[in-house]
């Protein structure tokens, strides 16, 4: 067994104990953190970390400056029973809980992990995804001063996201999610914050990478590029770097609840299908389409979502 595989046998071993291996160059720079296994069957991330750890441990990877930080399983009883969550979703209300408050698992995970994330100037924050499709990145709000998730570090953040390898950039998260809150009755609160959005309210920024199928090998080396790509680009190691992504960023504008066990889609979505406005989509239960608002492309299509959860999710180029 290698050393990377003995080190995810451990945290699968004992989730009661967190793991992560931290660098400081003595040269100044940039503090980057790398999470995996958020969702605990997403294990792309966690074997790519593993095996940066093992390469820097033997001296294959060399930090020349700043500092580094790798949690290969950021949730290990998700991770042990290979599912999404543990008790909850660990990537929702990723918000530390005051105290003497009632603490789940992934309360108890937060905990130790936030002050962590406060510690760091970027976050990369490695998942993979349910059906076919290509890599991509996510990133979150553009700048601004509003009260649901003000920011001033995009052009950075932007940066980041495409130097990573991935063929395609999303953002806009927060916003269409709170949207998809309101479309369920519900007011946007804490459930819409992951680590994405806790980090950049510490200040710092950070873009998620989805990096394949969850069962793909490839998701992997997606993975692995990933960091390098990321480490390189924040001068932290020299290391070989992808190539950048130029293209138009995808931006978040819709989202389309399950309503009911009969609604079906209409065909075997990817995410990134290019759709035309007033394509039909998906079918309700008693057989109304459900068709674009706009032309754009189909994202996250999840044909088994729970009724009342988000089915897809509809993108259009962002030419800003």
């Amino acid at each position: 067994m290698s050393a990377g595989h003995d080190l995810l046998r451990r945290a699968a071993a004992n989730p009661e104990v967190l793991h992560w291996s931290s660098w400081t160059a003595l040269t100044p720079g940039p503090a980057l953190l790398v999470l995996g296994a958020v969702h605990g069957n997403e294990v792309c991330g966690a074997h790519a970390i593993a095996r940066a750890i093992d390469d820097l441990t033997h001296g294959r990877l060399v930090l020349s400056r700043g500092r580094l930080t790798l949690v290969p399983v950021a949730n290990p009883l998700a991770f042990k029973q290979n599912t999404r969550e543990g008790e909850r979703n660990l990537n929702r209300r990723f918000v530390p809980r005051p105290e003497g408050a009632v603490l789940d698992y992934e309360d108890r995970v937060t905990r130790q992990l936030a002050p962590l994330l406060a510690r760091h100037d970027a976050l990369l924050d490695l998942h993979s995804f349910h059906t076919p499709g290509e890599p991509f990145a996510m990133v979150g709000p553009r700048n601004n001063h509003g009260m649901r998730e003000p920011f001033a570090r995009a052009a950075e953040e932007m940066a980041l996201a495409r130097a990573l390898g991935a063929p395609q950039v999303v953002e806009g998260w927060l916003e269409v999610y709170d949207r998809a809150a309101r479309a369920r009755g519900e007011a946007p609160d804490e459930e819409g914050i992951g680590t994405n959005e806790y980090m950049r309210s510490q200040g710092g920024y950070a873009v998620t990478l989805e990096c394949g199928e969850h069962e793909d090998p490839q998701a992997i080396e997606v993975a692995s590029q990933a960091l390098c790509g990321a480490l390189a680009h924040l001068g932290l190691a020299h290391v070989p770097a992808p190539a950048r992504f130029g293209g138009p960023a995808a931006r978040l504008r819709d989202v389309v609840l399950r309503e009911a066990p009969g609604d079906r889609l209409a065909r075997d979505w990817l995410s990134f299908d290019p759709v035309q406005a007033g394509e039909v989509i998906g079918l309700r239960a008693d057989g109304m389409p459900v068709t674009a608002a706009r032309a754009g492309c189909v994202l996250f299509p999840h044909p088994e979502a729970e009724v009342g959860r988000e089915w897809f999710y509809l993108a259009e180029p962002d030419v800003a």
